[in-house]
């Protein structure tokens, strides 16, 4: 089966459940834990596609990755059952990827990342997230990142849209130009 449909349906399945249990936000908050994981150490797959390991030592692994010593719910802990029963594991990230978007669409929030050469304080992290609020008419998750190679300057991603203001951009474009200048000269 391909991937997309099989993460498609059991994150349509979760969202669903959730809506009907009125723990949508609990759910995506530890649904989003697990991801973070998942890109964070990319051996937690490789020991989930293991078939020496447990059911029972797979799903406290992934207990252990969602929520470290604190406990999870006992939906999420229904669901990680359920997906360890059907042996769909291999697509446990692509599940959580797509259980957070369906929840991100059905409580009409946008993503967004700012690329920053050194790191932002808090209050200017807020500033953008509201006025980027404001103008989306939508709620907002930023997500910071400090890239030291865009060399000053910011980048933005929002949905689909980049707004590169990055120094390494702008040095790029300037070479580019007097490089194709020079050549009609030659």
């Amino acid at each position: 089966m391909d991937i997309g449909i099989v993460s498609m349906r059991y994150a349509k399945a979760l969202m669903e459940y959730a809506k009907e249990v009125k723990m949508e936000d609990v759910l995506y908050q530890e649904v989003k834990s697990l991801e973070t994981k998942f890109r964070t150490y990319p051996d937690l797959r490789r020991a989930l596609d293991n078939p020496i390991l447990t059911i029972r030592e797979k799903s406290s692994l992934i207990h252990a990755a969602t929520s470290g010593s604190t406990a999870v719910s006992k939906e999420f802990e229904r669901f990680i059952a359920l997906i360890l029963r059907n042996r769909r594991e291999g697509f446990l990230q692509y599940i959580c990827l797509s259980f957070m978007e369906l929840y991100r669409r059905y409580r009409h929030i946008g993503v967004a990342k700012l690329i920053t050469a050194v790191p932002i304080n808090e209050e200017i992290s807020k500033r953008i997230q509201q006025s980027a609020s404001t103008m989306l008419h939508a709620r907002i998750e930023l997500q910071t990142v400090v890239e030291p190679s865009i060399k000053g300057g910011f980048v933005f991603d929002i949905n689909d849209y980049r707004l590169d203001a990055s120094i390494a951009t702008q040095l790029r474009r300037v070479k580019e130009q007097f490089i194709d200048k020079n050549k009609r000269i030659v």
